[in-house]
This record gives structure tokens, C-alpha cells and sequence, in this order.
């Protein structure tokens, strides 16, 4: 679906976000896309959708490349920013006007979102709360059932009962022909819906892989105490929440914010634990480091 090669990106001489970024991203899945502010989230994001382009390297969404804006291109990706634009239209005057660019639009789809969110439709959008505007939008993405759909902050203003039906809608939009790309910074409302997960640090990436992945080499879970090979701990009533290496081939449940929150710790760590381990030449390396870590604790 999505296939990113060498790219690199700087806003001016001075400022560069991306540096050789290598990913790929396939159909069937909603990505959780997380990092700290400033690494370039919503700048991948325009950039899949055509909206900013690439100093170096390539990306390939479908077969296409963004840059060139093609019509059968724009008519498979729907991007929804952060902050919505205000909108002097109703959702219905706005579908009349822009749903016949995306041929698998569903009014009964819309209709229902719509009616799901609470929005009246003959309601201009730009009258509504800042909560009200992205959900009257959201449900005009939903129903273009676009192949791609790039979603920035999408909780940020909604109430808690909107974040249930948020998740509940996308979870029964996604199927095995649509790629889901959602940034966060709200992990703690999208923990059971993204997978895989998607870290990005400044100029590289941290984490691509799924939550069966990661649960397979990372230890999710409460202890009574600390250790040395606690790779991210957080005090707790009765003891620590902690993330550590899976050396006991336990299943656990993966807890994105504690993910994160290691992935940020131990950067460089993670980045050959999760990504050189997929080059052959690095898997050795990265054995003999983790195999040390272990024998120097002295409760393994």
C-alpha cells in the first residue's frame, strides 16, 4: 500500500525532520502513528497525501506518487488535520459539493456516523463546538471509503462517550483492502483499535511492528519491587509498572503509553531491537547486548 525509500525531508537549509526514512505500510491495518512533538508526524502525514514533497528518496502510495496529485490518487485518500478549517456549510450542502470526487462515498454510511455523533446535518459546521466540527468531518471521511485514510489527533475535543463511538466506527470501517493511519498523542483512547504501532524519533524510526511482535520480546506488567533490567519503570501503589525484555516467553498485555515512554528512554536500544534485527548482519549484535542485560541482573 504505502512504500517510503530513502526520504528525506527539512523545512529550510537548517531544519531537517526526515533523514534516509525506510517504511512500509500494508493494507488490512490501523497503524497507531506516535513520537514526541516536533518529529514529523503531520509532516508524514501531508506528505502521504500529497500536500508536501520529499527533498529526497520516494514514497509510493498504491502505485502512485503523491507529489503529482493524480485524480484516481486523490479519489482513494481522505486526510483529516488536527484543527478543522472553519466550514460555513451544513454536512449535507458539504456532501452535495464533494462527495462525488470519491466513488465509493455512502450517504446511508454518512447518515448513520452522523446520526451516531449526535450531528444535525442541515446545521452549519462552522456554528458547531470545535468537538462537533471534527465529528460532523470525520463522518464525511468515514463514509468516502477511501483505500487510505490519514487521521491527525482525531480525539483531541471529543467528550469520553464520543471516543467509545469513535472507535467503535473505525474499527467497523476497517477491512482488508482500507490502511488505517492514525497520530496520537491520546494513546490511552486508541489502545485496542492500532496495530501495528508506529514510533518515530527524529530522523529515524523506533518501532514498526505489531503488537504480537512486540509483546513477544517486551514484558508488559506489575512487580514489587525494581530490577536492573527494567528497560521503563513507574512507581505504583504496591510495587512498579514496568516494560522489560520477555526473557520468560510470557504473554502479556502491551501498554502503548509504558511502550512509548521506553521506546523514548532507550532510543537507541530499541531501535536495534525493533528495527537493525531485521537486517540479518545486525541480529548478532543486538543477541550478545540483550544476553548481557539478563546475566547482569542478579533475580534472573
Amino acid at each position: 500500500m504505502i512504500e517510503i525509500k530513502d526520504l528525506s525531508f527539512r523545512y529550510g537549509k537548517h531544519y531537517t525532520v526526515f533523514e534516509q526514512l525506510n517504511m512500509n505500510l500494508k493494507a488490512g491495518y490501523i497503524y497507531g502513528l506516535l513520537g514526541e512533538n516536533g518529529v514529523g508526524k503531520t509532516t508524514l502525514l501531508r506528505m502521504l497525501a500529497g500536500l508536501r514533497f520529499p527533498n529526497e528518496g520516494s514514497i509510493h502510495v498504491m502505485g502512485h506518487e503523491p507529489r503529482r496529485r493524480e485524480a484516481e490518487f486523490l479519489s482513494e485518500v481522505y486526510y483529516l488535520p488536527e484543527v478543522i478549517d472553519p466550514v460555513n456549510l451544513s454536512l449535507n450542502e458539504y456532501v452535495k459539493i464533494y462527495a462525488p470526487f470519491y466513488p465509493r462515498f455512502s450517504h446511508e454510511q454518512l447518515l448513520r456516523y452522523a446520526g451516531e455523533f449526535g450531528i444535525n446535518p442541515v446545521q452549519k459546521i462552522a456554528k458547531s463546538s470545535h468537538g462537533q466540527q471534527k465529528k460532523a468531518m470525520m463522518c464525511f471521511a468515514l463514509a468516502c471509503n477511501t483505500r487510505l485514510l490519514l487521521m491527525d489527533e482525531p480525539t483531541n475535543g471529543m467528550d469520553i462517550p464520543s471516543k467509545g463511538i469513535f472507535r467503535r466506527l473505525i474499527a467497523s470501517a476497517a477491512d482488508d483492502n482500507k490502511c488505517i493511519v492514525i497520530s496520537t498523542h491520546q494513546v490511552r483512547d486508541l489502545e485496542n483499535l492500532i496495530d501495528p504501532i508506529i514510533i518515530l524519533e527524529k530522523n529515524r524510526i523506533l518501532l514498526n511492528n505489531s503488537v504480537e511482535e512486540i509483546t513477544r520480546r517486551l514484558w508488559f506488567g506489575r512487580t514489587p519491587q525494581k530490577s536492573d533490567k527494567d528497560l521503563y519503570r513507574e512507581e505504583c501503589v504496591g510495587g512498579y509498572n514496568i516494560v522489560g525484555y520477555n526473557d520468560k516467553h510470557e504473554e502479556t498485555k502491551v501498554d502503548i503509553e509504558m511502550l512509548f515512554n521506553a521506546a523514548i528512554q532507550n532510543k537507541g536500544l530499541f531501535k536495534r531491537m525493533f528495527i537493525d534485527e531485521q537486517n540479518p548482519s545486525q541480529r548478532s549484535d543486538f543477541a550478545e547486548e540483550m544476553q548481557k542485560r539478563l546475566n547482569a541482573d542478579p533475580q534472573n
